[in-house]
């Protein structure tokens, strides 16, 4: 059975994770999430996608 999960959730659980854990403090988990809001804007955001999809294929694959 394979399960699919988007990118978006999979890293806000990690983000959670490191919060209750303590290795990342809130302000600084804000600041990289306003950094991703602002990369999403700029013209990165195409061949950040198309790169996240290469590896999500290739890690399908195995």
């Amino acid at each position: 059975m394979a399960l699919s999960l988007s990118a978006a959730v999979l890293l806000g659980i990690i983000v959670f994770v490191l919060l209750k854990g303590g290795y990342v403090r809130v302000g600084s988990a804000l600041a990289c999430t306003l950094f991703g809001f602002t990369l999403a804007a700029t013209g990165l955001a195409p061949v950040i996608n198309s790169g996240l999809a290469s590896l999500a294929g290739i890690l399908s694959s195995f």
